[in-house]
């Protein structure tokens, strides 16, 4: 592994909210509500990137009337893939640190201040949110076993004690992610950008956060074939220079 890069976190002003978006066109009004009716603690402003995957359910036109100084809509016009939509975001995002955040309503931003207090007490460069120490809305037996087997393999790999790998609350310093040279273009984003963050030496920061997952039936996307995917991109990245 190499050596460690876990320098002091930049100090943070600005937060940019990378929102990958494909066909949420009934919970999306109500989670850009929620986004804009967090409070953030006192100087740090607010950048919100939402970004279109290629959706064709009719959030387009819901977006159409969200747009304002606080949203920017960045346009795929064919779907790619989560990872090609949070690569996307990335690329436009100013602020010193950036969050990723779904649309649908699985995460709460009001978990945002417990997130980011481990950086504004200096404490962390990297901040994960967990789902599976705080109050959820209890998974599915198998989506539990996936979820649990991929942190559990990426903790043999990488020598840490992450509780959960997947969980889309990530908060990261910007430059680092700038730095990653990201590839990926589907939900295997989610163990690229843990597995370069660790093979740096970088530690990882968890705080608890509420969950309601949602089942297939109501709208969930990943699948078990995924969970193929993101355990052969953990053996990938941690094993190439």
């Amino acid at each position: 592994m190499a050596a460690s890069d876990d320098a002091a976190p930049q100090k943070l002003r600005k937060l940019s909210i990378v929102v990958p978006v494909f066909n949420e066109r009934n919970t999306l009004v109500e989670i850009l509500r929620r986004m804009r009716a967090v409070e953030l603690p006192d100087g740090i402003e607010r950048e919100i990137i939402v970004v279109d995957d290629g959706s064709s359910d009719g959030t387009r036109d819901v977006l159409n009337q969200l747009g304002d100084s606080t949203v920017r809509v960045v346009m795929h016009e064919v779907n790619r893939g989560k990872g090609a939509a949070l690569r996307t975001g990335f690329a436009h995002a100013t602020g010193e640190y950036v969050l990723v955040q779904d649309a649908d309503l699985e995460y709460d931003p009001e978990d945002w201040p417990r997130m980011l207090s481990p950086v504004l007490r200096g404490k962390a460069r990297v901040v994960y949110g967990s789902r599976f120490t705080g109050e959820r809305r209890n998974m599915l037996l198998l989506h539990w076993i996936g979820n649990r087997f991929l942190s559990m393999t990426t903790n043999v790999l990488f020598n840490t004690t992450l509780s959960d790998m997947e969980t889309c609350y990530k908060l990261i310093e910007r430059d680092l992610v700038d730095s990653m040279n990201l590839h990926s273009s589907r939900f295997d984003i989610e163990p690229e950008i843990t597995a370069k963050i660790l093979k740096r030496g970088i530690r990882i920061y968890e705080v608890p956060i509420s969950y309601s997952g949602r089942e297939f039936d109501e709208g969930k996307k990943i699948t078990w074939r995924d969970g193929f995917s993101a355990l052969w991109t953990l053996v990938k990245y941690r094993f190439r220079d």
